[in-house]
């Protein structure tokens, strides 16, 4: 996908950035970014300048807070263009080997941390039920998410 199908893509999509006016309210009020190199604005203006954005690893450091887009003067759609551009992203098979890794966890154990022997341990010390009440305890549900996943070719994308 070329850098101007990025912001095609994301015009079609109802996400328009190129009425930002680069004043960084966005970037300022991220929490993400008091802690990592994310800086929005730069990935607001990369995107209306063609820069290529899906390679950026910054865009994976949001955390969808939606600080930037509910504080926007412009009422930019900012959190929502970021989860769109990662869309795109991992639709042209670019992806941080952390998030695939992730990814690779939901799919095959319906979770994102899987619940190992020491987490049971940990669990039962604190009379908890050693394994939570989720895929882990109910094979049955474990199958459904995997299948809605497939269903979604989300193995495809997170192969």
């Amino acid at each position: 996908m070329s850098k101007s199908d990025v912001l095609n893509t994301l015009q079609n999509a109802g996400l328009d950035v190129l009425t930002c006016m680069q004043c960084g309210t966005c970037s300022s009020s991220c929490p993400s970014g008091r802690y990592t190199s994310l800086n929005t604005r730069r990935i607001v203006r990369g995107t209306c300048v063609g820069r290529d954005i899906l390679h950026d690893e910054d865009l994976w450091m949001c955390t969808t807070c939606y600080t930037c887009q509910e504080r926007c003067p412009r009422e930019i759609k900012i959190a929502d263009t970021i989860l769109a551009i990662r869309t795109i992203a991992v639709h042209e098979g670019i992806m941080l080997p952390a998030h695939r890794k992730v990814s690779q966890l939901v799919l095959k154990y319906g979770h994102a941390v899987p619940i190992n022997d020491d987490v049971k341990e940990k669990r039962e010390k604190l009379k908890m039920d050693p394994i939570p009440g989720t895929v882990h305890k109910y094979p049955e549900a474990l199958a459904d998410v995997q299948t809605l996943l497939r269903s979604c070719e989300f193995d495809k994308l997170v192969a």
